[in-house]
């Protein structure tokens, strides 16, 4: 992790367009050259986040997606900025747009195509012992050759063999828990019985989960 000063912080966000920011500043910026620079902000004194900074995590999460073959953002750098209680990381986006922007403008038909690579998805992420907290269709993107990809990548955890059941269907229950995400994908039961069938789990109780909104 490099320290920025505050004259470099401020030449890097020069001009930069914020995509997110809440009531005590900055989240995520566009900077000029199109890369984006994500704040997090430590509001403890006492945090864990002093000794393991969220962007070093949100940079090592990606490292590791990549190197099992899921496809995430591109790391430039990851900061501490001077005079601030932030960090920062720099990368390079995934083009593409968020499943929450897609799977409004379908069709029936292809809605179920989409609800059925995602169920493929997310067991392929859980078969390679991904465990992504923030499982949800605002970040997962649907990339132009028609793949998908991860965003907001900073709470997860990896392990080296695949996800128990117990698990899965408490990560699914993540993603059931945002209503605007499981409405296209109950429809019918093309996403239970993907999932089902990929992950060796009963029907039923991912049907349970996923109608537990």
């Amino acid at each position: 992790m490099q320290r920025l000063s505050s004259t470099a912080y401020q030449a890097m966000t020069e001009g930069a367009e914020v995509i997110e920011q809440d009531h005590d500043g900055y989240k995520v910026l566009r900077l000029k050259d199109k890369t984006f620079l994500k704040l997090f902000r430590v509001k403890s004194t006492i945090s864990s986040a002093w000794l393991r900074p969220y962007s070093v995590r949100f940079a090592r999460n990606a490292i590791e997606l990549t190197a099992r073959g899921i496809q995430t953002v591109d790391i430039i750098g990851c900061y501490r900025l001077e005079r601030y209680k932030n960090t920062a990381v720099h990368y390079r986006p995934l083009p593409g747009q968020t499943l929450r922007q897609v799977f409004p403008a379908l069709n029936e038909g292809e809605n179920r195509i989409l609800a059925e690579q995602v169920a493929r998805y997310i067991a392929q992420l859980h078969e390679k012992g991904i465990y992504f907290r923030s499982l949800h269709m605002g970040n997962i993107l649907k990339l132009p050759d028609g793949a998908l990809g991860l965003i907001d990548i900073a709470d997860m955890r990896f392990s080296r063999s695949p996800l128990k059941q117990e698990l899965r269907l408490r990560n699914l229950h993540h993603l059931a828990r945002y209503e605007q995400d499981v409405q296209y994908l109950i429809k019918d039961q093309t996403f239970c019985t993907t999932y089902a069938r990929l992950a060796d789990v009963e029907v039923d109780k991912v049907a349970a989960v996923m109608h537990r909104s």
